[in-house]
């Protein structure tokens, strides 16, 4: 069941992201959206578990408030650029290796 529950959540959240427009979106943005896909491809896959899935939706959710702050005054400057690209290089190596682990979701092949 709890399992589903993200399941569900992860779906919705993508579906929200993927709504946007992307070009007006920009390449972090972009970004965003294409690790968000990859973690639903874990859940739906078994290869993340319910934890792991959990810790890397907090972490796309830090990213995306650091964003929506860096864009609050209007304008990205190129040190929080540098921050948020950082934040999703890591995020993006996290990913690779939580789906890459020995674990996964109980009850998948």
């Amino acid at each position: 069941m709890k399992t589903h529950l993200i399941a569900l959540a992860t779906a919705l959240a993508f579906l929200a992201v993927a709504g946007l427009p992307l070009a007006e979106a920009g390449p972090i943005k972009k970004r965003e959206t294409r690790q968000q896909k990859r973690i639903g491809e874990g859940v739906e896959s078994g290869q993340l578990t319910a934890r792991e899935t959990a810790r890397l939706e907090g972490e796309q959710a830090k990213i995306e408030a650091d964003r929506q702050k860096a864009l609050s005054d209007g304008a990205m400057s190129k040190k929080e650029k540098a921050k948020l690209t950082r934040e999703q290089n890591r995020a993006s190596h996290r990913i690779y290796r939580q789906k890459h682990d020995a674990q996964v979701q109980p009850g998948t092949k």
